[in-house]
């Protein structure tokens, strides 16, 4: 399948342009000042993202972003500082070596991972090993390890309801939406509504599962990165939220994948289905919002995640119910 999304990619911060203070203070993180950085690509964040090295040759990646980039981004490095601090070393996810706080720029300094993203269109090469450390991060997740992290039916109060936003606030199907789900949308709102009971559980969820947000080292490891949306949820979350973009990017269909996953085959067919109606609503709705700033490729990428939890819904539904 052609990669229907656009590149997951933030404008990026040059590690030139952040200020001489948060350079000292990373410098003070790390021992000695940052002679090398080399900006990395991929992910949402429109700060900076680079693999430094010091005067002495310690390696570490550094993300920063400042308020005046985009007002939400330093909220979530500080819930990723906190998430990843309180996160097990049994995690495959680098450890956090420090952070930095001024009110404006908030900086976290990770251990540098070598390794690489997934090659986009998937290869079933690489997915097979990364499908397989879902099952193992759900399995180590359970029971959830962070007691402070929330029950995506609050995380997720906000965004989950799209198809219920747009029926109540569109006066009339906008052309962005596809036509079968404009012409079903009280149906999908119904459909989706029990999305809190149906997602509960006791799973730490990572909650933003794609290619630009995993490592694969030379070793064989997966090693997965960015936790600000960590949340409680069902074991098969993660799961289900990954493979919409893994079929946006050019990967096997969902269904199949999902059915014959450990995960997938231990689910409640009805609560993933709610889920994934409830997912489908959020990537649509949210696709027709204005792009946030710093993020030009945001809305097209959540569109074409929209329409691959759309045509996965339909399948699940099935010939007499789609």
């Amino acid at each position: 399948m052609t990669p229907s999304a656009p590149p997951a990619a933030g404008v990026r911060t040059p590690w030139e342009d952040l200020p001489h203070l948060v350079r000292d203070a990373l410098a003070h993180v790390l021992g000695t000042p940052v002679t090398h950085a080399e900006t990395q690509p991929g992910g949402f964040s429109p700060g900076v993202a680079a693999r430094v090295r010091t005067v002495e040759g310690r390696r570490a990646f550094v993300k920063a972003v400042s308020a005046e980039t985009n007002p939400h981004s330093p909220d979530f490095h500080r819930a990723e500082a906190r998430n990843a601090a309180a996160l097990p070393p049994t995690v495959p996810a680098p450890r956090l070596l420090g952070t930095y706080d001024d009110g404006t720029w908030v900086a976290l300094v990770f251990e540098d991972v070598p390794g690489r993203q997934p090659h986009v269109p998937w290869r079933e090469a690489e997915l097979r090993p990364v499908l397989d450390a879902v099952t193992e991060l759900s399995r180590t997740l359970t029971p959830c390890p962070v007691p402070t992290a929330p029950p995506a039916a609050e995380s997720l109060a906000e965004t989950f309801d799209g198809w219920r936003h747009l029926l109540d606030t569109a006066p009339a199907p906008t052309p962005a939406v596809d036509p079968w789900a404009a012409a079903n949308l009280p149906r999908l709102a119904e459909l989706a509504a029990p999305w809190p009971e149906a997602t509960a559980g006791d799973t730490l969820a990572h909650a933003d599962l794609r290619a630009d947000n995993m490592l694969l080292t030379p070793d064989g490891r997966v090693v997965f990165v960015d936790w600000p949306h960590a949340l409680r949820a069902a074991p098969w979350f993660d799961l289900l939220l990954m493979l919409p973009c893994v079929r946006a990017q050019g990967g096997p269909d969902p269904e199949e994948v999902f059915t014959r996953h450990p995960l997938g085959r231990e689910a409640d067919p009805d609560a993933v289905t709610t889920a994934l109606a409830a997912l489908a609503g959020f990537f649509v709705e949210h696709s027709l919002r204005p792009a946030p700033p710093g993020l030009p490729t945001l809305r097209p990428f959540q569109q074409a995640q929209g329409d691959a939890a759309l045509a996965w819904l339909r399948t699940r539904l099935g010939p007499g119910r789609a």
